[in-house]
């Protein structure tokens, strides 16, 4: 059922070169369940009897990485195969399995889990035993089948075959045990569930719902390594719905969780998912996607939020914008730490929102070449689809992109007209605006209106001018050159 001509050519290099020097080597996990399942396999894995050391003196193109296990990277051109060897079962119940590097982990980034995670207290978990032994220490049955290329047979110890026919995903052992050893194998059983289509076997699927709090005591660097696999393998809507239905999600973005649990104006909040069906549409088109989008898309609901109150309480926007972003990405990294390039990014794709929506003439066309603004404009329109309003700013964008130089230049200066209508003409810097001091334009009218200087004797109620108020205008007056108040006559030049 597998065939050689599917099966990466460094890979046969690296079975056949163990093979030759006398060692058992199996192809393992993940590429072995893709193939069976007429899959495409994103990387190949190894299993073998030889030790890091040996396999390091028979490929020159080898780096040995890992704390606890011990793993062979044999480096290629373009690929890296990873050479595990075979674990036995004498590690100690109470060490934690948390840094194990399953097959099902690694067909997906081709990044050892071992390389990048910090579980528990880093021990020698080098312990080392038969192809037997290795199958019952990985998770899942359907990941702990062996391709044997010297008779091209596939060995099976735990009935994985049987579960890969029926489409269930079961966990190798007692399922409450192996989550407890490492709760991050929850994650995992949704991820492959939603990957691969398939029902969580009833045993398995029993103790999630328990032990889910376990999540918050996995350390937030590891949990970001999870998150990516989780939303950033093609089918991240729908792990999404496991993950809220197992009540996992709010462990991983404990403020979106509490944010989705409200509705708007009777409506449920969509955006979430509309971003992650685009993410999903991007992945399958062979499209890039970046984390920092993700993490913006995924945090925009408490960000929303935050941010209303700040402004309800007089903040103005981008300044309530940005309060907000410091507070959610601030608790939201104790659960997971993502690295600050990111957050960095995020910050610019939420921070553009309000620029894209106002459209002043003067930035429009130095937005385009911002790097962000692709991300931003995309998230515009995810917005708009979701219904939170900016249907005018994303359709204009979408116009304004498609036009040419002079359809952009009009649009441009249409753009500013309507955004110096909005803000009202300004009074020239260093001058007092006409009306005095309060601002108010100064008319006809109101100069008509104004009382004028009579010769009263005193103060009243009317608020007359007195005599000595008067020669103190006529000596100010004299000073300025003989100025005159709106209404009088100019004094002629003595000269």
């Amino acid at each position: 059922m597998i065939s050689r001509a599917h099966i990466s050519e460094n890979a046969l290099k690296v079975l056949y070169r163990l093979r030759n020097a006398g060692f058992a080597a199996y192809l393992v996990g993940g590429c072995v369940r893709d193939q069976l399942l007429g899959r495409e396999p994103k990387d190949f894995d190894v299993a073998t009897d030889a030790h890091p050391e040996q396999v390091r003196e028979l490929f020159r193109n080898c780096r040995l990485i890992g704390r606890r296990f011990r793993l062979a990277h044999v480096r290629f051109r373009d690929e890296i195969i990873e050479v595990a060897t075979f674990r036995g079962s004498a590690a100690p119940p109470d060490q934690a399995d948390g840094e194990d590097v399953d097959a099902e982990d690694e067909d997906d980034d081709g990044i050892a889990e071992s390389d990048v995670a910090e579980t528990a207290q880093l021990t020698d978990d080098n312990v080392y035993g038969t192809i037997e032994e290795d199958a019952l220490r990985r998770d899942f049955t359907i990941n702990a089948l062996y391709y044997n290329v010297e008779d091209f047979s596939v060995v099976d110890f735990v009935g994985g075959m049987a579960d890969l026919e029926a489409g269930m995903l079961r966990l190798i052992g007692d399922p409450e045990q192996r989550y407890r050893e490492d709760p991050v194998r929850m994650l995992r059983a949704v991820r492959f569930a939603a990957k691969l289509g398939f029902r969580i076997h009833p045993d398995s699927e029993a103790p999630i719902l328990e032990l889910a709090p376990l999540l918050a005591d996995i350390p937030p660097a590891r949990l970001f390594e999870e998150v990516l696999k989780l939303f950033q393998g093609g089918c991240a809507l729908a792990t999404y719905e496991q993950l809220r239905h197992y009540g996992l999600f709010e462990y991983l973005f404990p403020q979106t969780e509490e944010s989705l649990e409200h509705e708007e104006e009777g409506f449920p909040l969509t955006f979430v998912a509309r971003a992650l069906r685009n993410t999903d549409e991007r992945v399958n088109a062979g499209l890039p996607v970046t984390p920092a989008f993700l993490f913006a898309a995924l945090l925009w609901e408490p960000l929303r939020e935050r941010a209303a109150l700040l402004q309800a309480n007089g903040a103005p926007r981008m300044e309530a914008l940005q309060r907000a972003a410091d507070d959610v990405i601030a608790e939201q990294i104790r659960s997971i730490a993502f690295p600050r390039r990111f957050s960095v990014q995020a910050r610019e794709i939420w921070g553009l929102q309000p620029r894209l929506e106002e459209r002043r003439t003067k930035r429009v066309s130095a937005l385009l070449d911002h790097p962000r603004f692709r991300a931003a404009y995309d998230f515009l329109v995810l917005r708009s689809e979701a219904g939170e309003g900016g249907d005018e700013a994303a359709d204009w964008w979408t116009r304004f992109q498609a036009g040419d130089e002079a359809e952009r230049g009009s649009m441009a200066d249409e753009a500013g007209e309507a955004a110096r209508g909005r803000r009202g003409r300004k009074p020239r810097r260093g001058r007092k605006p006409p009306g005095g001091a309060n601002g108010a334009e100064a008319t006809d009218e109101a100069v008509q209106a104004t009382p004028p200087a009579v010769t009263g004797e005193g103060d009243d109620d009317q608020g007359q001018e007195s005599g000595g108020g008067r020669r103190r205008r006529r000596r100010r007056r004299g000073r300025r050159g003989g100025r005159k108040t709106p209404g009088e006559a100019p004094t002629p030049d003595p000269a």
